[in-house]
């Protein structure tokens, strides 16, 4: 089952025919079935995190189409999108985007709230959710008093709970720690595997790269190429970085 597919994405920030022009990206095309798990590596300035943006609806393609689930989101309006947004796309950024003022609890159900849904509902999420990335025992507590990574354990578990068609992630382990970033990175590969949940990844860490089933190079705003996984993660892990190299700079630059 095709979840996204996006058609000859171009995007160009300023006016197309003046002095000031950038075109970031050039004709873009990608699709994603249900239970994919794909990474968009490159280096600074490729244009990976704008086709995310456009991809995802929270940017719009100067031209192209994006279909997401059956509906082409580069044609909606702008109250559609938000609200399509909200209930078929989860989220997940380098910045854990927690508020403060709630509890992991609290933080996991927000996008429940915001859909109305059940109290019974609510807590039935939540615990699932909580045991499947071993929070459970911190629930109660406030963003402030956990770990980073128990905080990203957290945004991954509110970007899930209204079960969104494909998720979204930018630099997820961007601000974590080896250990933390792994735990993250094994989190995403059980939800793949026991929800078949979608996911496309967009990091400049091979090590997180190479926990995902595909890796796909962008460079200059054109897809360069991609790879498949086919042996063990180390193998992959090598694979990527042989990638990155023939694309130019060293790898720990991206």
């Amino acid at each position: 089952m095709v979840i996204l597919e996006a058609n000859k994405i171009t995007k160009v920030y300023g006016e197309a025919s003046g002095e000031g022009a950038t075109t970031a990206l050039r004709g873009v095309s990608l699709s994603m079935n249900k239970g994919d798990f794909i990474a968009i590596m490159g280096p600074s300035g490729s244009g990976k995190t704008t086709l995310l943006n456009v991809l995802s609806g929270i940017d719009r393609p100067t031209s192209g189409e994006v279909m997401l689930a059956g509906h082409f989101i580069s044609e909606m309006s702008g109250d559609d999108l938000a609200l399509y947004r909200r209930r078929q796309l989860g989220f997940v950024f380098q910045e854990f985007n927690l508020l403060d003022s709630l509890t992991v609890k609290e933080n996991i159900m927000l996008p429940m709230v915001l859909e109305h849904k059940s109290a019974g509902a609510m807590e039935e999420k939540v615990q699932k959710l909580a045991r499947l990335f071993d929070i459970e025992d911190i629930l109660h507590k406030y963003p402030y008093h956990i770990s980073g990574g128990q905080q990203q354990r957290t945004a991954v578990s509110r970007a899930l709970v209204n079960e969104p068609s494909i998720l979204f992630a930018d630099e997820p382990t961007g601000n974590l720690d080896s250990k933390s970033a792994a735990a993250i990175m094994e989190c995403f590969e059980k939800i793949v595997r026991d929800l078949s949940t979608t996911i496309l990844l967009v990091t400049h860490d091979v090590f997180a790269a190479s926990y995902c089933q595909k890796v796909v190079f962008i460079k200059d705003g054109l897809i360069h190429s991609h790879i498949v996984k086919k042996g063990t993660r180390k193998e992959f892990l090598n694979q990527i970085m042989d990638n990155l190299a023939v694309l130019g700079g060293r790898t720990h630059d991206f």
